[in-house]
Protein backbone atom coordinates (compact mmCIF):
# COMPACT_ATOMS: atom_id res chain seq x y z
CA UNK A 1 0.00 0.00 0.00
CA UNK A 2 1.52 3.55 -1.17
CA UNK A 3 1.28 6.14 1.88
CA UNK A 4 -0.57 9.21 1.12
CA UNK A 5 0.86 12.60 0.69
CA UNK A 6 -0.20 15.99 2.38
CA UNK A 7 -1.78 17.69 5.59
CA UNK A 8 -4.14 16.42 7.64
CA UNK A 9 -7.18 18.87 8.19
CA UNK A 10 -6.00 19.10 12.04
CA UNK A 11 -2.84 20.62 10.81
CA UNK A 12 -4.22 22.60 8.59
CA UNK A 13 -6.77 23.87 11.26
CA UNK A 14 -3.55 24.54 13.56
CA UNK A 15 -1.53 26.82 11.20
CA UNK A 16 -5.14 28.73 9.83
CA UNK A 17 -5.91 29.30 13.65
CA UNK A 18 -1.95 30.55 14.49
CA UNK A 19 -1.84 32.43 10.92
CA UNK A 20 -5.34 34.34 12.38
CA UNK A 21 -3.44 34.97 15.39
CA UNK A 22 -1.07 36.39 14.42
CA UNK A 23 -2.89 38.85 11.72
CA UNK A 24 -5.22 39.94 14.72
CA UNK A 25 -2.37 40.63 16.83
CA UNK A 26 -0.33 42.54 14.04
CA UNK A 27 -3.68 45.00 12.96
CA UNK A 28 -3.86 45.74 17.65
CA UNK A 29 -0.39 46.85 17.49
CA UNK A 30 -0.43 48.35 14.20
CA UNK A 31 -3.85 50.34 15.68
CA UNK A 32 -2.37 50.79 18.79
CA UNK A 33 1.21 52.35 16.93
CA UNK A 34 -1.16 54.80 14.64
CA UNK A 35 -2.88 56.04 17.71
CA UNK A 36 0.79 56.84 19.81
CA UNK A 37 1.95 58.73 16.12
CA UNK A 38 -1.34 60.68 16.31
CA UNK A 39 -1.13 61.81 19.58
CA UNK A 40 2.86 62.90 19.14
CA UNK A 41 1.50 64.90 16.23
CA UNK A 42 -1.13 66.66 18.36
CA UNK A 43 1.09 67.42 20.93
CA UNK A 44 4.03 69.22 18.33
CA UNK A 45 1.19 71.19 17.00
CA UNK A 46 0.60 72.34 20.57
CA UNK A 47 4.37 72.87 21.76
CA UNK A 48 4.24 74.81 17.97
CA UNK A 49 1.22 76.83 19.40
CA UNK A 50 2.75 77.23 22.70
CA UNK A 51 6.48 78.63 21.52
CA UNK A 52 4.48 80.59 18.40
CA UNK A 53 2.74 82.92 21.56
CA UNK A 54 5.59 83.16 23.83
CA UNK A 55 8.45 83.69 21.83
CA UNK A 56 6.70 85.46 19.00
CA UNK A 57 3.39 87.59 19.87
CA UNK A 58 3.53 87.59 23.53
CA UNK A 59 6.75 89.87 23.18
CA UNK A 60 5.55 91.83 20.20
CA UNK A 61 2.29 92.62 21.54
CA UNK A 62 2.50 92.22 25.34
CA UNK A 63 -0.41 90.10 25.32
CA UNK A 64 -1.98 87.22 24.60
CA UNK A 65 -5.00 87.11 21.85
CA UNK A 66 -8.40 86.17 21.91
CA UNK A 67 -8.37 83.60 19.78
CA UNK A 68 -5.42 82.00 17.67
CA UNK A 69 -5.48 81.16 14.00
CA UNK A 70 -2.97 81.28 10.95
CA UNK A 71 -4.29 84.99 10.67
CA UNK A 72 -2.96 86.27 13.57
CA UNK A 73 0.15 83.53 14.88
CA UNK A 74 1.97 83.23 11.64
CA UNK A 75 4.98 82.04 12.78
CA UNK A 76 4.36 78.10 12.47
CA UNK A 77 3.77 75.98 9.70
CA UNK A 78 -0.06 76.49 8.55
CA UNK A 79 -0.52 72.45 8.41
CA UNK A 80 -0.08 72.51 12.07
CA UNK A 81 -3.45 74.51 12.89
CA UNK A 82 -5.21 71.42 12.03
CA UNK A 83 -5.97 68.39 14.12
CA UNK A 84 -5.00 64.40 12.82
CA UNK A 85 -9.17 64.46 11.97
CA UNK A 86 -8.95 67.31 9.88
CA UNK A 87 -10.40 70.09 12.32
CA UNK A 88 -8.76 73.45 12.66
CA UNK A 89 -8.18 74.55 16.18
CA UNK A 90 -11.48 76.53 17.02
CA UNK A 91 -13.64 74.12 15.44
CA UNK A 92 -16.38 72.31 18.00
CA UNK A 93 -14.58 68.64 17.02
CA UNK A 94 -10.93 69.70 17.12
CA UNK A 95 -9.16 67.83 19.24
CA UNK A 96 -7.40 70.97 19.47
CA UNK A 97 -8.49 73.94 21.99
CA UNK A 98 -7.12 77.55 22.72
CA UNK A 99 -8.90 79.02 26.24
CA UNK A 100 -7.76 82.65 26.98
CA UNK A 101 -8.72 83.97 30.27
CA UNK A 102 -8.66 87.88 31.99
CA UNK A 103 -9.20 89.64 28.69
CA UNK A 104 -9.89 93.04 28.37
CA UNK A 105 -10.73 94.58 25.12
CA UNK A 106 -9.54 91.25 22.90
CA UNK A 107 -6.28 91.57 25.20
CA UNK A 108 -5.83 88.64 27.41
CA UNK A 109 -3.22 88.01 30.57
CA UNK A 110 -3.50 84.07 30.41
CA UNK A 111 -4.38 80.88 28.42
CA UNK A 112 -4.77 77.30 28.29
CA UNK A 113 -3.70 75.42 25.07
CA UNK A 114 -4.64 72.07 24.93
CA UNK A 115 -4.96 68.50 22.76
CA UNK A 116 -7.24 65.27 23.51
CA UNK A 117 -4.98 62.17 23.09
CA UNK A 118 -5.86 58.90 22.46
CA UNK A 119 -3.73 56.87 24.07
CA UNK A 120 -2.88 59.13 27.20
CA UNK A 121 -4.02 61.76 28.98
CA UNK A 122 -4.82 65.61 28.00
CA UNK A 123 -1.95 67.25 26.73
CA UNK A 124 -1.90 70.68 28.33
CA UNK A 125 0.67 73.70 28.19
CA UNK A 126 -0.73 77.31 30.34
CA UNK A 127 0.87 80.45 29.50
CA UNK A 128 4.46 80.99 30.61
CA UNK A 129 4.13 84.94 31.21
Amino acid sequence: MKAKKGFTILEIIVVATFATLLLVLFFIQKSNIDAMQRDDNRKTAINAMYYALEESYYPAHGYYPESISEDNIKVIDPALWTDPSGFNIGDSFSSYSYEPANCTEGKCKEYTLKAELEKEDAYVKYNRN
